[in-house]
């Protein structure tokens, strides 16, 4: 807790009288949505204490104070993976700083390969459940009771009322949706045409290499999620093709205008607390 501590001291001191009220992390290939921000300021995460720092090179590595839609929120443009060697609780640990920091929601962006073959790539899939493949997560170990329950109920991981408003959006500003479950895995290596036929089987709608470790560490503290998924690749049969980073990285910026589109208005029809 020490070091939670530390680290939340420092960004406060940093950013002065600015609260953030809600936490966005961007995934891979959707940093644009910063273009979108009034920013106060831009802080490198290796300037951060205890802050890990980005080693994929999509992801800029950048804590961003701003204001999108007129909301106060802080920005993560880049986060960290369980296969760059960082331990769970560092992949977890940017979000329990956020909540520290006061953010109300969490809302979080991720690249998926689509399993389902009603999806076509660049498709937006925003995430109503997941499934976790991830051999480890950020509760593993001690319970810090100061951040939540040891036994935290994962019945509705994803607020029902920020995925129904999301339906509302998407038909006031012709956003077309889709509407899945996520799968996270390790990684970093894409998956075998037998995995993908697996994780379809089992239930998935999309797979990913994130995300899930986030959102586990954001409802162990009691913070509502919004997660969407970019469909960069499709992982059925007949649509699997060899892919490369830069493939992906095409059709999420494809997608990137609607994605932020829609956070943009999620965040701007969220009701103002009475200090606000």
């Amino acid at each position: 807790m020490q070091q939670y501590f530390e680290t939340v001291a420092y960004l406060q001191n940093r950013a002065g009288e600015f609260m953030p009220e809600f936490g966005i992390i961007l995934g891979t290939g959707l940093g644009a949505l910063v273009n979108d921000l009034v920013i106060y300021d831009t802080i490198p995460y290796d300037e951060i204490p205890f802050f890990p720092v980005s080693t994929v090179e999509s992801h800029s590595g950048k804590l961003i104070l701003g204001e999108l839609a007129g909301r106060k929120v802080i920005v993560m443009q880049g986060r960290f993976h369980y296969y760059e060697g960082y331990t769970m609780e560092q992949v977890a640990y940017p979000v329990r700083i956020m909540k520290m920091l006061g953010i109300q929601k969490l809302f979080v962006s991720n690249a998926a390969g689509g399993l389902n073959p009603e999806y076509n790539t660049s498709d937006l899939m925003v995430i109503t459940d997941h499934i976790n493949l991830q051999p480890t997560n950020p509760l593993i170990g001690k319970n810090l009771d100061e951040l939540g329950p040891r036994f935290p109920d994962m019945s509705e991981p994803y607020d029902e009322e920020l995925i129904h408003l999301a339906k509302i959006i998407s038909k006031e500003e012709e956003i077309a949706l889709q509407f899945g479950v996520y799968v996270s895995v390790p990684g970093p290596m894409l998956e075998t045409k037998a995995e993908y036929r697996y994780l379809g089987l089992i239930g998935a709608d999309a797979v990913g290499m994130s995300t899930v470790p986030e959102i586990i560490a954001a409802r162990h503290m009691g913070l509502p999620c919004f997660a969407v998924s970019v469909i960069t690749d499709m992982c059925v049969p007949g649509k699997i093709k060899k892919v490369i980073l830069l493939d992906i990285l095409e059709a999420a910026a494809k997608a990137e205008p609607r994605m932020t589109l829609l956070i943009k208005s999620l965040i701007e029809r969220q009701p103002k607390t009475s200090n606000q």
